[in-house]
Order: C-alpha cells, then sequence, then structure tokens
C-alpha cells in the first residue's frame, strides 16, 4: 500500500468563499477527468465512448468520449431502476405490492419479461424482470406502478438527473427505445450505476442475477462477464441498431469497486471484452486507499473570540484518492483555511479546503470542516482579539 503523505503547515492564510458543496463537487470532478501523471496508457477498445471510475474515491482511471450525448438503449434502466428504488425508499411502493400489467406495458416492444395483461405482478418480480432480463414490459409496468403514467416516470427521471448533476442526459421514456432527444454519456451513466450501489445496496444483488424464470420462461442475463470473471457483480446490458452494444460492468477485488461503461462496441462479445480489459488495466495499474478516515483530525487551527485559540478540523466523509501504482510517496496535501475563524463555530462547520496534488499537478480539493463546538469568549476576551486582529 502506497504511504501516506504528512500534511504540511498551513501556507499562508487565504480568505475564502464558501462554495456550495455541488460546485465543490462539481470541480474535484472536473479534476479527476484528467489524466494522471505517471498512468499506463488505457487499452485499445473497439467501444465508441467509455469511462473508467473507481468507486470509492470517484476518480475518473480512463475515458473515451465520456461526455458525448449518446444512446443509450437499455442502459437507462439503471435510471429507471434508481427511480423505482428510490420509490420504494419513500414508501410509494414497495417489494411484495402486486401491480396490475396493463395493455400499454404488454405491447412494449423489444425485449420482455412475457407478463400477461390485466395480471397482476410483485413489484419484486417486475425489478428481476427488468434487471435481468431487459424486459420492456416488467419496465413499463413499473414506471406505472411509481408514477401514473410512464411519461409521468419519465419526468421524475429528468428531474432525478438534474439533482444528480447529470448534465449530458435527458430521457424520453422509461426503457430505453430509441427516440430523437433520449440521450445519456458514458460518465453520466458511471454515476447512475454508483448511486444505486451506493444508496441501494440490498438491491445490487439483483444485477448478478445470471438467469430468471417467470411463466414458465426462463432468460439469461446478457452480462457475458457475469460468471467469466468472478469477481464481476453486475450490472446492465443494452442494445439497439442504433446504439450498438453498451454496456455497464462492475467488479470488486478486495475492497476496491470499479465500474465501467462502453457504449457502442462492436458486438456482444465485444462490449464484454471492452469492458474487461478496462476493468483489469483500472485495478492492475492503479492503487486506492483511504488518506483521512471521516471525523479524523486533519489539523488543528487557530480561532479567535472563543473560549479556546484552537481546535480540531478534519473531514465530514471518508476520502480514498486513487494513483497510479507505487507513486503514493508523491502525493502531496496542503490545507488552506478560511483565516481569520471566528468564534462561535460548530462541529460540521466549512473552515478550509485540503488541496491534493501528485508530482507538482493538481489532483483534488476537498472540504475541510471543524470536528468541534467552540463557543464564544468572553467580552472582554472578545475584545482583546478584535485589537489583536485589527493591529494584523
Amino acid at each position: 500500500m502506497p504511504g501516506r503523505p504528512a500534511v504540511p503547515g498551513i501556507i499562508s492564510p487565504v480568505a475564502m468563499r464558501v462554495l456550495p458543496v455541488f460546485l465543490l463537487w462539481l470541480a474535484c470532478a472536473a479534476a479527476s477527468a484528467q489524466a494522471l501523471p505517471g498512468a499506463a496508457e488505457p487499452p485499445a477498445v473497439s467501444a465508441r465512448a467509455y469511462y473508467l471510475l473507481d468507486y470509492r474515491s470517484g476518480r475518473a482511471l480512463a475515458e473515451k468520449n465520456a461526455d458525448e450525448r449518446i444512446e443509450p438503449a437499455s442502459l437507462t434502466k439503471l435510471m429507471t431502476a434508481y427511480v423505482v428504488f428510490d420509490a420504494i425508499r419513500h414508501g410509494e411502493i414497495s417489494l411484495a405490492q402486486r401491480l396490475k400489467i396493463s395493455e400499454r406495458a404488454w405491447h412494449a416492444p423489444g425485449s420482455r419479461m412475457f407478463v400477461e395483461p390485466g395480471s397482476e405482478v410483485a413489484v419484486e418480480d417486475l425489478l428481476r424482470g427488468m434487471i435481468v432480463q431487459s424486459g420492456n414490459d416488467a419496465t413499463v409496468a413499473l414506471a406505472e406502478g411509481v408514477a401514473g403514467s410512464e411519461e409521468a416516470f419519465v419526468e421524475r427521471m429528468n428531474r432525478e438527473a438534474a439533482r444528480m448533476g447529470l448534465a449530458n442526459s435527458h430521457f424520453e421514456n422509461a426503457t430505453g427505445l430509441p427516440s430523437e432527444h433520449h440521450l445519456a454519456s458514458a460518465a453520466d451513466l458511471a454515476s447512475v450505476a454508483a448511486a444505486i450501489i451506493r444508496e441501494f445496496p440490498q438491491y445490487f444483488p439483483l444485477y448478478a442475477l445470471r438467469e430468471y424464470t417467470y411463466n414458465n420462461i426462463t432468460q439469461y442475463n446478457r452480462n457475458r462477464l457475469l460468471g467469466h470473471d468472478p469477481y464481476v457483480d453486475g450490472m446492465k446490458t443494452g442494445f439497439t441498431e442504433s446504439a450498438g452494444f453498451c454496456l455497464v460492468a462492475t467488479a470488486q477485488r478486495n475492497d476496491r469497486r470499479l465500474i465501467s461503461v462502453v457504449i457502442d462496441s462492436e458486438s456482444d462479445s465485444g462490449r464484454a471484452a471492452d469492458a474487461q480489459k478496462l476493468l483489469n488495466y483500472g485495478f492492475e495499474s492503479f492503487d486506492t486507499f483511504r488518506l483521512y478516515a471521516k471525523g479524523q483530525s486533519v489539523r488543528e487551527l487557530p480561532i479567535w473570540k472563543g473560549v479556546r485559540d484552537t481546535f480540531q478540523a478534519g473531514l465530514n466523509t471518508d476520502l480514498y484518492v486513487t494513483i497510479p501504482k507505487g507513486l503514493g510517496v508523491r502525493l502531496r496535501a496542503t490545507l488552506e483555511s478560511m483565516q481569520p475563524l471566528l468564534a462561535p463555530i460548530r462541529a460540521g462547520d466549512r473552515v478550509g479546503k485540503l488541496l491534493l496534488s501528485l508530482d507538482g499537478r493538481p489532483y483534488g480539493e476537498y472540504p475541510v470542516v471543524s470536528l468541534e463546538n467552540i463557543t464564544m469568549a468572553s467580552l472582554m476576551v472578545r475584545a482583546w482579539h478584535s485589537l489583536r486582529l485589527l493591529m494584523n
């Protein structure tokens, strides 16, 4: 495991405007898209677009046309599943609830689960039909069950996409059938896959199912990597004539998880080969480790007008970093604080940022928060500190 760098002392105090967390996330995402110094060249693949993401660190390890708006085919069903899982989380529907199959769901073209019109099917079974068999009939039935109609469900998909910051995605149906403005990017689809794994671990095992039988018809998961690579445990295939062969695949080795997205590969076997190459590249060429734990003190910072002169500052989440193998000693960290910091300060308040660099090039920046509550000092102490600040 690469050595963890020591955090140098604070550089000259920097006054910082407090950015919304989302804007800071965008800045980190932009940095993650840059090639890491010292990284091996990614493998040659046939896909028109691809994206390889380290799940824990959120670092992009390889990409090609990753932000291009491309027809996603049945990879759309990742967002569909996310919205359905969210509806279950909020008690709008339940796994055991039975949904009546409409004529529209029954008539949905493309891949099918083979549900019967007018029948009632449990949400849990429809989820398997959508995820394993890529059934468009099951997908429309779920959309109608959650939102009343597929159109209303699609509006919800787009609201979720906007909330998640998926700037290159717009959905016009829940199934992924071709439509002029039904588009997504490889990077956006990786973000949706990561959100499912992170927020809905109880449903993620559905993506590892290699077959599902419904109505006495057994269909097999089209993800060729399931069973071929023992580390692969999901997620979703897609295909239309216009989109080509697509695959989101995820694998976990020890405590590392990678997510690969390939869009418009040359064949069914080609998309599996492309995804396998990317996953192998990510595991073999990079290390991921926890630099700081949630709540761990990064540095003691000075504070004015408080009952104490210093307080502990750190991160409000675990910070994982991904770097080319063997380059851990080249990672550097600098903490910039929002001086002058004045009491009162509550635990969780933003007090600075942690800047990481690798071989002198920016790696990312992360918000630093107070780990303690610091109340105001007496009037006399506050007056003395005000005078000192004026003198500074």
